[in-house]
């Protein structure tokens, strides 16, 4: 593999940025609520299967009412 100086590298990685194709505000934004809605559901659901698992736990070691 042929070695790349430091100015080459440099350019390599301007060149690359420059394909990159940078989300818009709005976009950001819908993303960002949409991953907050999804993982605060996901976060009930934990939630409640932990609760439950919890509770026949306790039902079968006797512990529990």
């Amino acid at each position: 593999m042929a070695k790349t100086s430091p100015g080459e590298f440099v350019r390599q990685v301007r060149q690359e940025t420059a394909k990159v194709v940078w989300p818009s505000r709005k976009e950001v934004v819908q993303t960002t609520i949409l991953v907050l809605i999804m993982t605060s559901i996901l976060a009930l659901f934990f939630l409640g299967v932990d609760q439950l698992l919890g509770r026949v736990i306790k039902l079968f070691l006797g512990v529990g009412a």
